[in-house]
């Protein structure tokens, strides 16, 4: 489904990654992991558009997506959760996930989406009509990942979800997103080594804008020196 081969990307004159490649197959649960500053989010700006790379290529469904602008790229098929959640604090629950609908490849589908987001996350439904910005820090977070799913993403990108979360709050989100079911393939950057191991089946492992490790998860979450560093165990 995506196919990232040995992408170089800036930021202005700073070169931010090294050489990234990574797969991620359809209806996979893959995260990618690191400290802060490793380069997750420009990785996740590469992706969407944000950030083009100056070297390589990123396929998606076949087809080659690098340089694309982020519009082109939500239009085939991609959605991200941007890292901090960015919700529109003075429109409601209800508005915010109408513009998540606004994408051509999402807009004929609002009702029965809308219904969908209620499903996974009924709290959306009981806020509805309250503004973005009357939501607690959990529920904002069920709104950005209920606007993204909007655009009916084959592909969804979610940046750090657990950031500034509690971890009860983390885990029943978490626990939400595996009802998506196999029709949307997850690509999750997260600072919890821990719970992303553990609600996904591969992972890679960013270090100073350089992928170090990958493998499946429950082997990463054995390794002794991944244990040691991530996990302080």
């Amino acid at each position: 489904m995506l196919s990232v081969s040995n992408i170089d990307v800036y930021r202005g004159e700073t070169q931010v990654l090294w050489d990234v490649s990574l797969d991620v197959h359809p209806g996979e649960r893959v995260a990618i992991l690191g400290s802060n500053g490793a380069g997750k989010s420009s990785l996740m700006g590469a992706l969407t558009g944000a950030l083009p790379p100056s070297r390589g290529r990123i396929d998606f469904q076949g087809q080659a997506i690098a340089g694309a602008k982020p519009y082109q790229v939500t239009q085939m098929g991609i959605a991200l959760v941007p890292e901090g959640r960015r919700v529109y604090k003075d429109m409601s629950v209800w508005e915010n996930l109408e513009m998540g609908g606004y994408p051509k490849r999402g807009r004929r589908h609002i009702k029965q989406s809308m219904d969908n987001v209620f499903d996974i996350f009924p709290v959306l439904q009981e806020r509805r009509r309250q503004s973005g910005g009357t939501l607690s820090g959990g529920e904002q977070q069920m709104l950005a990942i209920g606007r993204a799913l909007m655009s009916r993403p084959e592909l969804l990108l979610i940046d750090e979800l657990s950031l500034g979360l509690a971890p009860r709050i983390t885990k029943e989100i978490y626990q939400a997103l595996s009802g998506l079911g196999s029709e949307t393939t997850v690509l999750l950057v997260e600072q919890n080594v821990e719970m992303a191991l553990k609600n996904s089946q591969r992972a890679y492992i960013v270090e100073s804008g350089r992928i170090t490790r990958s493998g499946r998860s429950e082997e990463l979450m054995a390794d002794q020196d991944i244990r040691r560093a991530y996990l302080g165990l």
